[in-house]
């Protein structure tokens, strides 16, 4: 679909076949100029960078988040290196006097995952995890489990990482959660890979995401979409929280910024943004939409799946794709199979890049494939695995 835009991507990795999209995004040409873009703008302007980079680079990068989800107001959009500093911000805007109690998927990502069972390891957090399956009621499930508690934080992604299965009923959800709840969705799977509509969910929900997947913009672009008029004050809290105020005498009480930057952490490396400005600006220049390319990427699913029920393959039948084909799904398939770290192995060895998670390979579908690629994909993937 875009594939000569990915020029250098290709060219330093000549013969593989990238179908990692889902996990490490390749950057599309546009990125190197703003990367260096970033360089210049350090060396000539010094300190007086953050000016421009707050002036301009990030209400640039909130305008697209804004644009891309149907926000609001683009100042509810905070930023930051990663999302974990987004799970540990939001946890510590709870009442930690009692145990916390926590509602989840079980198939949440390790940067939530990880910290809240690590939580629950200390018996000062209370975790109940939803299993996907059956794929069919989960919305039903969730949503009945959400109204059913009395929590303090509901977490769910949007698209799970360990198999693609999107959420639907996400307003239902929402909706269901009691008053006093924090809800946080985690669209790292769906942002920029499907289109996504947050107008009738924002003013209730967090969301967060980032760059290094299907924004195609690399690390340090992450960021957490915050419901407006949200008076909440994270205790992990950085100088950046009350920017507006820095140059003010400090006064009794700990000051918060009124819009996103209330959850803003401490200085960092913003050429991230850089990079996710011009990916943005260079697919809207284009005409290229999220639409556009989530289309693209389920077609190229359907040849892929088709292909491989031609095949018969005993180390990847079609019958182990986890959820079912017509089970709503992001931009990749999940095949859970026997030896699956011995099949990813044999794949690599035909220069073929995917990931494996436990029993899982997965194998992403983006903007800079097309048929040719899918069909080369099978023809490596026969050799494998026959």
């Amino acid at each position: 679909m875009l594939a000569p835009h990915f020029s250098r991507f290709f060219s330093a990795n000549p013969g593989l076949m990238h179908f990692a999209a889902h996990s490490h995004h390749p950057w599309p040409d546009v990125t190197q100029a703003a990367h260096a873009r970033y360089w210049e703008d350090s060396a000539t302007l010094a300190d007086r960078k953050w000016a421009h980079v707050f002036g301009t680079v990030v209400p640039a990068a909130q305008g697209h988040v804004a644009r891309l989800l149907s926000l609001s107001d683009p100042r509810q959009v905070a930023f930051a290196p990663n999302t974990h500093e987004f799970v540990a911000r939001l946890y510590s805007c709870l009442d930690w006097s009692r145990p916390v109690r926590v509602l989840a998927s079980a198939h949440e990502f390790h940067s939530f995952r990880r910290q809240t069972r690590r939580l629950a390891e200390t018996g000062r957090l209370a975790l109940t995890e939803i299993a996907a399956e059956p794929w069919d009621s989960f919305g039903e499930r969730f949503a009945a489990a959400v109204a059913a508690g009395d929590w303090d934080l509901v977490w769910l992604s949007h698209v799970f990482f360990d198999s693609g299965f999107a959420v639907r009923d996400l307003e239902t959800i929402v909706a269901a959660a009691p008053a006093s709840a924090i809800v946080a969705i985690d669209g790292y799977h769906a942002f920029h890979a499907m289109p996504v509509d947050l107008s009738r969910l924002h003013a209730r929900a967090f969301y967060l995401a980032g760059g290094y997947k299907y924004a195609m913009s690399g690390e340090g672009a992450c960021f957490l979409a915050i419901p407006p008029g949200c008076e909440l004050r994270p205790a992990d809290t950085g100088w950046f929280a009350s920017f507006d105020s820095l140059s003010g005498r400090p006064g009794e009480v700990v000051p918060y910024s009124a819009d996103a930057f209330r959850f803003w952490g401490s200085t960092f490396d913003p050429s991230g943004l850089y990079r996710f400005v011009a990916a943005m600006d260079w697919l809207a220049g284009l005409g290229v939409t999220v639409a556009d390319i989530h289309a693209h990427a389920v077609r190229l699913q359907s040849r892929f799946l088709s292909g491989l029920a031609a095949l018969e393959l005993p180390g990847l039948p079609v019958a182990s794709l986890v959820p079912p084909a017509a089970t709503p799904r992001g931009n990749f398939l999940a095949f859970e199979v026997d030896a699956a770290d011995r099949a990813h192995e044999r794949l690599a060895a035909h220069r073929v890049y995917i990931d494996r998670r436990d029993r899982r390979l997965r194998f992403g579908f983006g903007a800079y494939h097309d048929e040719a690629a899918v069909d080369a994909l099978l023809e490596a993937v026969k050799g494998a695995l026959r």
